[in-house]
């Protein structure tokens, strides 16, 4: 998926492209989790679609919900998907962001390689 340590740097077409690919399946995470939400709000407690989806925003942005719960189906899946969007979030921020941490690694590679001969 990535180059070797030993291999030259991407170019900087490819890296944008790359850096890209990644942030458009990291915003699918997050859109698919929405949806999930909205449906979930939609379906256990009976909001409108309107407030379904500030309460499932709300969770994916890690704030908290909006409107109080009134069911027990409604509060239990409140509980679950507070936690999955908690981890949704930090893997989304991981998946966008691992193109620019391996350049930044593999440019500190190939400077040491560089320095010390071993290339």
């Amino acid at each position: 998926m990535f180059e070797h340590r030993k291999q030259p740097l991407l170019p900087m077409p490819a890296f944008i492209r790359r850096s890209l690919r990644f942030a458009g399946f990291g915003l699918a995470m997050v859109a698919g989790s929405l949806l999930i939400g909205i449906l979930g709000y939609r379906f256990f407690e009976g909001f409108s679609w309107l407030d379904a989806f500030v309460n499932a925003s709300m969770l994916l942005g890690g704030m908290g919900p909006v409107n109080p719960l009134h069911t027990d189906a409604g509060k239990v899946f409140a509980g679950c998907y507070a936690l999955y969007a908690g981890m949704v979030l930090l893997i989304a921020v991981g998946v966008i962001l691992a193109p620019l941490f391996h350049r930044m690694l593999h440019r500190f590679h190939l400077e040491i390689d560089e320095g010390t001969g071993d290339s």
